[in-house]
């Protein structure tokens, strides 16, 4: 299966300046919605500040699947601009978007941007650090998005165990990620992750290195199947 990313006005950027931070916004369309992403570039954020081909893939993905969320409940990690959790709540899911404290901001301003007021009581923001607080979170999620967090591996053990803990009433994982051997992320997904779930490739981005995973848990003792070290 191949994905076209199509981006609008993609070379036009409105850029608004702020008294702290410059605003760069960009225009996307999936799903017969349009969407304004707004991205802080002198925040501080990171790689959150950006719209990663991987977060595109995914929206595309559901948009070629038709896939619905309505009444299901929904988390995304790593949720950076939003733009994927926003699309999830567009298409009817009632959506948690968690990242770091600092990124909440920026994801504050594109729902509130992008979600109709009507809507807006289905969307959560809340600060998740993984392997750290993902225990206040209750599990009964349906789905699971991400979308280009597979970024370090000194994050993967942390990582893991946060998609097990959330994942354990039977969630469905959408995991959009571009491969990079420099940050080992081939094998991450290609070795570690089969270990703890069913993997399977469903969408990737001709040309790119972009490929879009579904992943359930599979249900192990703690005995049977131990967690990577986190050291």
């Amino acid at each position: 299966m191949t994905t076209t990313v199509r981006v609008l006005e993609s070379s036009e950027e409105d850029v608004r300046r702020g008294p702290e931070i410059i605003i760069h916004e960009n225009k996307y369309e999936f799903c017969r919605y349009n969407l304004k992403i707004s991205r802080f570039i002198n925040a501080n954020l990171g790689f959150s500040a950006h719209v990663w081909d991987a977060g595109v893939a995914l929206c595309r993905y559901f948009e070629k699947e038709k896939i619905n969320f309505t009444g299901k409940k929904v988390i995304e990690l790593g949720s950076g601009t939003g733009i994927v959790g926003i699309l999830a709540a567009l298409l009817g899911g009632y959506v948690t978007m968690t990242d770091k404290p600092k990124v909440l901001k920026q994801i504050e301003t594109n729902v509130s941007i992008n979600i109709p007021s009507v809507c807006r009581h289905r969307v959560n923001i809340r600060p998740l650090m993984w392997g750290e607080n993902h225990t206040n979170f209750n599990p009964a999620y349906d789905f699971i998005l991400g979308s280009d967090i597979v970024y370090s591996s000194v994050v993967y053990p942390a990582l893991i165990e946060t998609l097990r803990y959330l994942a354990d009433q039977g969630a469905t994982i959408y995991l959009s990620s571009e491969l990079r051997k420099s940050n080992g992320s081939p094998d991450f997904h290609n070795n570690l992750l089969p270990h703890y779930f069913n993997c399977q490739v469903v969408d990737r981005i001709e040309g790119k290195d972009v490929v879009v995973y579904k992943m359930t848990k599979i249900a192990t003792t703690s005995e049977e199947d131990p967690l990577p070290s986190k050291e």
